[in-house]
């Protein structure tokens, strides 16, 4: 038995708004009860949703969408949409005097994809009961929660997840300015708006405050926006497009109107990510090893392929929640191009850095998938991939994460060029890294030779350190490692002698030269 539907047409049309939709045809009933959303198609029986929205997909001319309409009619659709403009013809308006289905014209650029999407969404109803903000009852549903914001405080409203990605909004959108309405249309806000936003430190604020955040410098038209946050999260946000800043009682009202957006975003999320979370349980179990593992990597369908372990981490000047929301977004681009690769692949986002597994027969294949990758996000996400070799055996897949662990190091770090890297391309910056982790915490280096000359340079005002350092470079070259540093090689050879008496070093000895240029590699 199909339950009977909760929405109606009017309140459809009032969400929708005029950025998106305008009634070119016939009266809409504000109270027709709407089932569900049809796409039209020509050559196919429609299915049996009851009182469905007609999505005219292709539909052009008065004569075509006369028959649109005939046709839905027989179906008890609640109205017809179409691409507009549309030309209203004596054969549509009978069509439509007879049948009672209006026909709504889809403004010129929006896509029929995101259309149906958000159609879909309206009509879903969220099991979150009934909620209050300053005593106005609330219908269980994110659309309902950004109308009743929208008239609190005046102003058109988006409540967003952490990527930016409009998961409801209220009506009046046509009184937002041009990213809004981009905003809108695409169900996402544009990626240059979310770049700019991130470069001037807006999520930063944002994200950094539990009250509303003014923004009028960033944007045509002013915004307060305020994080949504449960347990210490970032879930996401509620953006209003504002006159001046919000009065205490009004932001008030916004903070309340976040957490009831917050209980929304749980119970979705407890529905919609329980299959990604525990893809991400199995993939740690996998890369931590020991006695679960194999059992893991058969649940992720990885036992039967040779594999590599893939590590991704975002650059850039990002911390706290921005490292977060930006890790994100690089996670979901990951997974997406990872699963057009190969079906098997497995991806999830532990802390900071994004790991996948790759079932590839070699660590060279794995290579040519990353560099792919970071080649098609391009600015989008500055990004740097580790790569371990593969593992023939589930058990094996612990090495191959700590030599991608041990890749990424050194791209962070700026040892190296390479935005992609296994650990054979970058071995020799991997292992300064260690002696030098171990010479900080183990080694009391005091009495070697280029710890004197620095002491030496600290006391006095010398630069005999960066002589050595230029000479080492340039192996053993005076003119060229006078020119590097700036001075004529007179002097420089007189502070090559000078600092070989002072740091008691004998440059004619190999041993002694490598020491002396391990020790500066070590501490630079």
């Amino acid at each position: 038995m199909i339950s009977p539907p909760t929405s109606v047409l009017g309140r459809i049309i009032d969400d929708l708004g005029s950025t998106l939709v305008e009634v070119v045809a016939g009266e809409p009933d504000p109270s027709r009860p709407v089932g569900g959303v049809l796409i039209h198609d020509p050559l196919d029986e429609p299915s049996g949703i009851p009182d469905p929205l007609v999505l005219g997909v292709g539909v052009y001319g008065a004569g075509e969408v006369a028959a649109l309409v005939e046709r839905s009619a027989a179906l008890g659709a609640a109205a017809v949409i179409v691409r507009s403009p549309v030309e209203v013809d004596g054969r549509l308006k009978e069509a439509v005097a007879e049948s009672g289905v209006p026909v709504l014209g889809l403004t010129p650029g929006a896509s029929w994809a995101p259309i149906s999407a958000l159609l879909r969404s309206l009509l879903a109803v969220e099991e979150a009961g009934e909620a209050h903000i300053a005593g106005e009852p609330l219908a269980g549903d994110l659309f309902a929660l950004a109308n009743a914001t929208a008239a609190l405080l005046d102003g058109p409203v988006t409540v967003e997840d952490r990527n930016g990605r409009v998961l409801a909004f209220s009506s009046r959108q046509d009184e937002g300015d041009e990213a809004r309405i981009a905003t809108i249309l695409e169900r996402q806000v544009p990626y240059e708006k979310l770049r700019m936003l991130e470069e001037r430190g807006a999520f930063h604020e944002l994200y950094s405050s539990d009250r509303p955040v003014y923004l009028d410098s960033i944007v045509d038209k002013p915004r307060v926006a305020i994080g949504i946050r449960a347990g210490g999260e970032i879930l996401g946000s509620i953006w209003v497009v504002v006159r001046e800043p919000l009065t205490e009682d009004r932001d008030r009202s916004l903070m309340e109107a976040a957490k009831v957006a917050a209980l929304h975003l749980l119970g979705r999320r407890a529905g919609e990510d329980a299959g990604g979370r525990l893809r991400a349980d199995l993939l740690a179990k996998v890369l931590e090893g020991g006695s679960g593992a194999a059992d893991a990597a058969a649940r992720l369908g990885l036992s039967a392929h040779p594999a590599c372990v893939l590590a991704l981490a975002v650059t850039g000047q990002f911390s706290g929640p921005d490292l977060v929301a930006v890790a994100q977004r690089a996670c979901q681009a990951l997974t997406l191009h990872l699963s057009a690769v190969h079906p098997r692949a497995a991806t999830a986002q532990l802390d900071d850095i994004v790991y996948a597994i790759l079932p590839a027969a070699s660590d060279e294949a794995a290579l040519r998938v990353a560099q792919t990758f970071l080649e098609r996000i391009g600015g989008r996400v500055s990004a740097v991939i580790g790569i371990g070799r593969p593992a023939a055996r589930p058990a094996e897949l612990r090495r191959s994460r700590s030599e991608a662990d041990r890749a990424l190091r050194v791209l962070r770090s700026g040892r190296s060029p390479l935005r992609a890297a296994r650990l054979t391309d970058v071995w020799v910056p991997s292992l300064l890294l260690e002696v030098a982790d171990r010479v900080s915490v183990e080694d009391d280096l005091s009495g070697a030779a280029v710890t004197r000359l620095r002491a030496y340079d600290a006391q006095h005002g010398t630069a005999l350190t960066e002589t050595l350092s230029a000479w080492l470079d340039t192996f053993g070259d005076v003119i060229a490692a006078a020119a590097a540093v700036h001075v004529h090689p007179n002097t420089f050879r007189y502070r090559l002698k000078r600092l070989a008496e002072v740091a008691g070093l004998d440059l004619s000895d190999p041993e002694a030269r490598f020491e002396a240029m391990l020790h500066l590699r070590l501490s630079s």
